[in-house]
């Protein structure tokens, strides 16, 4: 993960794309005051706002959660499949605690 946002990286992809950080700021639904706070590095965005911009800029969540120096999850990662997969590791590490018990 980046340590901080990388505004040439976004100017960059905004500047190839015609779009303007006003069109961000109404895709992502914050306003311009908020997302100028983003640039500056003093708001982190939430996984939905990375997941819009990631759409709007034609990179992954992961790239754009990275280049914004952010600790969001990445976008689309189902939070149900997320907990059917520690259930199951519970359920092994009960089956090898109750296996050592024996």
């Amino acid at each position: 993960m980046a340590l901080f946002f990388d505004q040439l990286w976004f100017d960059t992809r905004l500047a190839e794309r015609g779009l303007t950080r006003g069109v961000l700021a109404a895709v992502t639904g914050i306003s311009e005051a908020d997302l100028a706070l983003v640039w500056k590095d003093q708001r982190e965005l939430s996984a939905a706002e990375v997941a819009a911009l990631a759409e709007l800029l034609g990179v992954s969540g992961a790239e754009l959660a990275d280049r914004a120096g952010v600790s969001t999850p990445t976008p689309g990662a189902d939070p149900l499949s997320r907990i059917a997969a520690l259930e199951r590791r519970v359920a092994a590490l009960e089956a090898e605690l109750a296996r050592l018990r024996r």
